[in-house]
């Protein structure tokens, strides 16, 4: 009987020590994510700034680019705004927005200043100018699908963040037959995007980014090849454990091999253990191709979803992308923790672009519009008082103080007639002024 408890003990022992080992040895499943400050005060300014596309959107669909603040506040409650939060809005941005009164209705409208106007300008002619870069980016998005086509819908959705113009469809599509066939149908959402020529883009466009950058640093720093074949950039947030035996599972993870996502995976056996790994790895070269075909380099998590099945991206994106937390971070400000961004964090540094791009840049000038202080702004004075409380408590504030005014400019009045009353009182020839006269003319009488 002891023999057999020695004997269970022993085995039971054993499992979970190898099963510690092989869980200890691995990157986990779970895990918490980790914030990074630099990412969610970039999001900060971004959830400003998509406030402020959302307010120019409305000026610059009304007639002459302008429109009154009493209909600016009764059209802005469709996009979640409050009674009077549009006006107090637009005044914290002055260097965005101009308030200003109607010299013919005399009431106050809003327009756009000309730093703003100036902005949206450039950023549009560096739209135009980098449409030969947007026909790259979606020759190369169209590689990464397992079956070379995508749905229009999807690119639409996410049209900005991959540098495209909203008339992308006829002007990126259509007017490059040689590159694209479009499958169209009646209704968008049905719509298919497809290469032309699939084998001969992908040897001409075949090669990842991260593969390009492992290239580099082989050329520059003369690193060991094969520590660095089939590793990725890792850079871990700001207080992020990292323990003994997760070095050691990063470490293996690096040297795992995987396929290229421009690789065509169909003809493979997927069953084993060993292809798995390969592929989950697969994914993760997916989702960083994808972030690095983007203007600035981030997109949300829910437009990511969008290429799921076309890319054989895992289900539970979320959970996947928290396991790689030197390479991806996942911010939830901007909109009440209801959007995810993700942000390649090799792309990053000092909450600004490593290589920024034209179409980046002229994107940031609006943000950094939005940054300067308001007190630097010359606003007229008479509109100050929009800015505190609301309209009507402030209006009855400047009636309030007109009426102090006048009480004290007839008060010194008074006093005025009460001291030349007094010194004619005592005068050397004893006359003195009638009350009537005082009231009609309000002067001081004369001695003859």
């Amino acid at each position: 009987m002891r023999s057999f408890l020695w004997y269970t003990a022993k085995l039971f022992s054993s499992r979970t020590l190898t099963r510690s080992m092989s869980q200890s040895t691995s990157i986990p499943k779970k895990q918490t994510r980790v914030r990074d400050h630099g990412y969610d005060d970039f999001m900060e300014v971004d959830k400003k700034v998509r406030k402020i596309l959302q307010f120019q959107e409305l000026i610059l669909s009304q007639t002459n680019n302008m429109i009154s603040v009493s209909r600016l506040d009764s059209i802005s409650r469709r996009i979640g705004f409050k009674q009077f939060e549009s006006g107090r809005f637009i005044l914290k941005f002055p260097h965005v927005f101009e308030v200003f009164e109607h010299p013919v209705q005399r009431i106050l409208y809003c327009r756009l200043s000309r730093k703003a106007a100036s902005q949206i300008e450039q950023e549009n002619e560096a739209l135009l100018r980098q449409i030969p870069d947007a026909v790259t980016r979606i020759r190369k998005l169209l590689l990464l699908s397992k079956t070379g086509r995508v749905r229009l819908e999807h690119i639409r959705i996410a049209r900005k963040a991959f540098g495209l113009p909203d008339d992308f469809e006829y002007s990126v599509i259509l007017k490059h037959p040689q590159f694209f066939r479009l499958f169209d149908a009646d209704e968008t959402r049905n719509k298919y995007i497809e290469a032309v020529e699939k084998e001969k883009d992908k040897s001409l466009l075949g090669v990842s980014a991260i593969e390009r950058m492992r290239e580099i640093e082989y050329r520059e720093k003369g690193v060991d090849a094969e520590d660095i074949r089939f590793s990725f950039i890792v850079n871990f947030p700001p207080g992020f454990k990292i323990g003994k035996y997760y070095k050691i599972a990063v470490w293996k993870w690096q040297r795992l091999p995987y396929w290229s996502p421009y690789e065509d995976v169909s003809g493979y056996d997927l069953r084993s253990l060993e292809a798995q790994k390969r592929m989950e790895k697969r994914a993760v070269a997916m989702i960083h191709e994808l972030l690095s075909l983007t203007v600035e380099k981030k997109m949300t998590l829910e437009r990511i979803a969008h290429f799921r099945m076309a890319m054989d991206l895992p289900k539970k994106l979320k959970e996947f992308l928290l396991q790689h937390q030197g390479i991806f971070y996942i911010s939830t400000r901007g909109n009440h923790g209801k959007l995810h961004t993700v942000f390649l964090r090799e792309a990053y540094r000092k909450g600004d672009l490593v290589e920024p791009n034209e179409l980046y840049l002229a994107r940031r000038k609006l943000a950094e519009l939005a940054l300067v202080s308001p007190r630097k702004a010359k606003v007229n004075k008479e509109l100050s008082y929009y800015r505190r409380d609301g309209l009507e408590e402030d209006k009855g504030s400047v009636e309030r103080g007109y009426i102090e005014d006048d009480f004290e400019v007839k008060r010194s009045r008074k006093r005025e007639v009460e001291s030349d009353s007094d010194s004619s009182a005592y005068s050397d020839d004893g006359d003195s002024c009638n009350g009537s006269d005082v009231d009609e003319e309000s002067s001081s009488c004369t001695s003859e």
